[in-house]
C-alpha cells in the first residue's frame, strides 16, 4: 500500500476482519485516488463475499472516516468484491480457485492456460495440455508445472459457460 490513506484503512480492516463473522473474509486490494477523493476497497472470502458483508464494512469505515475526517466530509467509498475479472493477487485466492481454468501471465510475457491444480504459500501448480510432435502423430499429454508467485505477473480466471 503506497498511501497513509490506504496504510490506515488497511488498519482499520485489519481490525474488523478479526470478528468471527468476518473471519473467512480478506482484504484484496485498497485504491485511493486523491484527484477524486474516492476510496475503492476490494474484499474475498473464503467461502465468497456477500453484500452484506460488504455492505458492513463500507458503513464500519463510514463511521470511521465521518469522525477522523482523514478524507474531509466529499469523499466516496466503494467496498465490493474482488471481482471475477480481477487478476488473483494473494496465495488464499489461488486456494479458493483450485480445479478453475486460469490464464497466467509469467514476469517473462509467457502465457500459460490450464486448470490450476495446487496452490501453496510461494507456488501455484498448473495442469496444462501441452501437445508436441511425434513424426507424423500429434500427442496430447497433460503436464503439471510449479510456477513460483515471483515468476508471475498476471493471473486471470477464465470463465466458461
Amino acid at each position: 500500500m503506497e498511501s497513509t490513506v490506504e496504510a490506515r484503512i488497511a488498519d482499520w480492516l485489519d481490525e474488523k476482519l478479526k470478528e468471527p463473522e468476518f473471519a473467512d473474509c480478506f482484504l484484496i486490494d485498497i485504491h485511493y485516488s486523491e484527484k477524486a477523493n474516492k476510496l475503492e476497497v476490494f474484499l474475498d472470502s473464503d467461502t465468497g463475499i456477500t453484500f452484506d458483508k460488504c455492505r458492513q464494512i463500507s458503513r464500519h469505515l463510514e463511521n470511521i472516516l465521518d469522525t477522523d475526517q482523514m478524507l474531509g466530509d466529499n469523499y466516496t467509498l466503494e467496498v465490493s468484491s474482488a471481482g471475477v475479472g480481477r487478476p488473483l493477487k494473494l496465495p488464499r485466492q489461488y486456494l479458493k480457485n483450485i480445479g478453475r481454468e486460469v490464464e497466467i501471465i509469467l514476469t517473462s510475457g509467457t502465457i500459460k492456460i490450464g486448470k490450476l491444480a495446487e496452490a501453496t504459500d510461494f507456488a501455484a501448480t498448473l495442469e496444462e495440455l501441452v501437445v508436441t510432435q511425434e513424426g507424423k502423430k500429434k500427442k496430447k499429454e497433460l503436464v503439471q508445472t510449479i510456477i513460483p508467485y515471483e515468476d508471475i505477473k498476471k493471473t486471470i480466471v477464465k470463465i466458461s459457460f
